[in-house]
C-alpha cells in the first residue's frame, strides 16, 4: 500500500509539473487580429509600333535649281531684247536675263518645295503594362497582451502557431 501511495504521488507531482510548464509556457496559439495582402505594383514596358503615311518633300533631281536659272535667264534676255536700241539693248538683254535667271531661280525652288509624296513609317513607341504581384499578407496578431504585425507568405487564418515563445511562420503540412 505503502508502494501505491508513492507511486501515486510521484504520478500526480508529474503530471502536474507537466502541466504547470505548459501553462508557464504560455499560449500555443496567437490570436490573428487581422490580416491584409501585400501587393505591389509591376510595371512591364513592351514596344507599340505602327505603319503612318508621312507627306515628305519628294527628292529633289535638280538641288541647284540650275534648269530654272536657265530658263530664266533665257526668257529675261529674250524679253529684254526687245526693250531699247544699241548699247542699251545690250544692258537690257543683260539686265533681263540676270533677273530672269534670278526669277527661275527662285520659281524652281518654290516648285520643288510644294513637290510632296506620301511614305509609310513605322513609329514605335514604349507603353507599360500593369499587373498587381502578391507579396505576401501583413498579418495583426495577439500573443498575451502584446499585439503586433508580421509578414507572412500564407494567410493563416484564425490564430499562428507558438512553438517555445516564438510564432511558427511556415505553414503546417497538409495530412489530407
Amino acid at each position: 500500500m505503502l508502494t501505491g501511495v508513492v507511486i501515486g504521488a510521484v504520478s500526480v507531482t508529474a503530471v502536474g509539473g507537466v502541466a504547470g510548464y505548459k501553462m508557464m509556457a504560455g499560449p500555443s496559439y496567437a490570436e490573428v487580429i487581422k490580416v491584409e495582402e501585400v501587393k505591389e505594383t509591376v510595371r512591364t514596358p513592351r514596344q507599340v509600333c505602327e505603319d503612318v503615311v508621312v507627306k515628305k518633300q519628294a527628292p529633289v533631281k535638280d538641288e541647284d535649281r540650275i534648269a530654272g536659272t536657265a530658263i530664266g535667264a533665257v526668257v529675261g534676255g529674250l524679253l529684254g531684247n526687245q526693250i531699247g536700241d544699241g548699247r542699251g539693248k545690250t544692258l537690257a538683254t543683260v539686265g533681263g536675263a540676270v533677273a530672269g535667271g534670278y526669277a527661275g531661280n527662285r520659281i524652281q525652288a518654290n516648285m520643288q518645295a510644294a513637290d510632296t509624296e506620301n511614305v509609310k513609317e513605322t513609329r514605335c513607341k514604349t507603353v507599360y503594362d500593369t499587373a498587381q504581384k502578391h507579396v505576401g499578407y501583413d498579418v495583426k496578431y495577439r500573443l498575451g497582451d502584446k499585439e503586433a504585425v508580421v509578414r507572412m507568405n500564407y494567410d493563416p487564418g484564425q490564430r499562428i502557431p507558438v512553438k517555445d515563445g516564438q510564432l511558427v511562420l511556415t505553414p503546417e503540412p497538409d495530412n489530407s
